[in-house]
């Protein structure tokens, strides 16, 4: 199947990698969960139409739901890049250490998940491969040499973590630099206008000082800032619905609003302008976004080229910064 050029995301650098991805990259913990095998390969279809190059999965997904064992994610990606003979034009990028089979970040954990994954993925070797959580009962330096090893061999291109503190991320960089090891270049963390504060301040310095790329996940806050969970909308029946409750509040709904007032005047979603938003600000490299169907892809996609201006920027942020109250009080 030919793509032709689409004008969907920019893309960025992941810091000093050598890594380039799109602005808006596609989570897939849905895959063999909310979308079934020929569900998920529309969808990265539609997205790679739409000039999508960075595709998310984690070793783990989706062992949560009752049957599956892990990995279902990846398993679907694996057959998708093989018939579709893509492999060289997508970043992949997985996460190891949550596993069943493969739980922690030992180096004799992290290399059984990655071959793992390897063979679910149908490749010799993944763009990124996280640590997908800080697994604090394993020595850092253990972690970071079986991280580094993997690039060394030619499993991975790029070393990244996820759930990292800005002060651990620190302490893993000064591991690698001063052991020879290859450092971390890409941390994943939640980032959205209702969820800022495990990002905000010092992990964005730190990110920007040692040239480390930055992806946000959870960027629409578990569904909330679509809009579809404002008082008086449809109710919404869905385990995504139960996550979003924790943003129910008044500021929340005042967020919302702001961003439907945003989304109106340049006739674009309330979700074009939360995802806009994450990218706006400073060390984003690329935004994770999940769709559910191919519509829902094609929905988010343009969101990569909308710029918000100042004022936008500022009355959001006035509006967010009233959720954080409400959460605090």
């Amino acid at each position: 199947m030919q793509f032709p050029a689409a004008p969907g995301p920019s893309t960025r650098a992941l810091g000093t990698s050598g890594v380039v991805v799109s602005t808006l990259g596609l989570g897939t913990s849905g895959f063999g969960w909310t979308a079934d095998r020929e569900a998920a390969w529309a969808i990265l279809d539609a997205y790679r139409e739409e000039g999508g190059t960075f595709v998310d999965t984690a070793s783990s997904y989706s062992q949560w739901v009752p049957g599956h064992a892990g990995g279902e994610s990846e398993t679907i990606i694996g057959g998708w890049l093989a018939a579709r003979g893509c492999r060289d034009a997508v970043v992949v990028g997985t996460k190891v250490g949550k596993s069943r089979d493969a739980p922690g970040t030992s180096a004799a954990s992290i290399r059984r998940g990655v071959d793992a994954s390897l063979r679910r993925l149908g490749t010799d070797h993944v763009d990124i491969v996280h640590a997908h959580l800080d697994d604090t009962r394993t020595p850092l330096e253990e972690t970071v040499a079986a991280l580094s090893d993997l690039v060394k061999g030619g499993k991975a291109r790029v070393v990244g973590v996820s759930g990292f503190t800005p002060e651990r991320l620190e302490e893993a960089l000064a591991l690698a630099h001063g052991s020879g090891a290859v450092p971390v270049g890409v941390v994943q963390e939640e980032y959205s206008l209702l969820a800022r504060e495990r990002t905000e301040g010092r992990l964005q310095a730190v990110v920007r000082q040692e040239g480390v790329g930055l992806v946000a996940h959870s960027v629409l806050a578990k569904g909330f800032l679509t809009g579809k969970y404002l008082p008086g909308a449809p109710a919404v029946p869905s385990a995504r619905a139960l996550d979003a409750e924790q943003y129910m509040s008044p500021g929340g709904h005042a967020t919302v609003r702001a961003a439907e007032e945003v989304a109106r005047s340049r006739g674009v979603t309330v979700a074009e302008v939360a995802i806009a938003w994450v990218l706006g600000r400073p060390g984003i490299a690329s935004a994770l976004v999940g769709a559910r169907t191919v519509r829902q892809i094609r929905q988010l996609m343009p969101a990569g080229q909308l710029v918000l201006d100042d004022d936008e920027v500022s009355r959001l942020a006035s509006a967010a910064a009233r959720a954080v109250r409400d959460e605090t009080t």
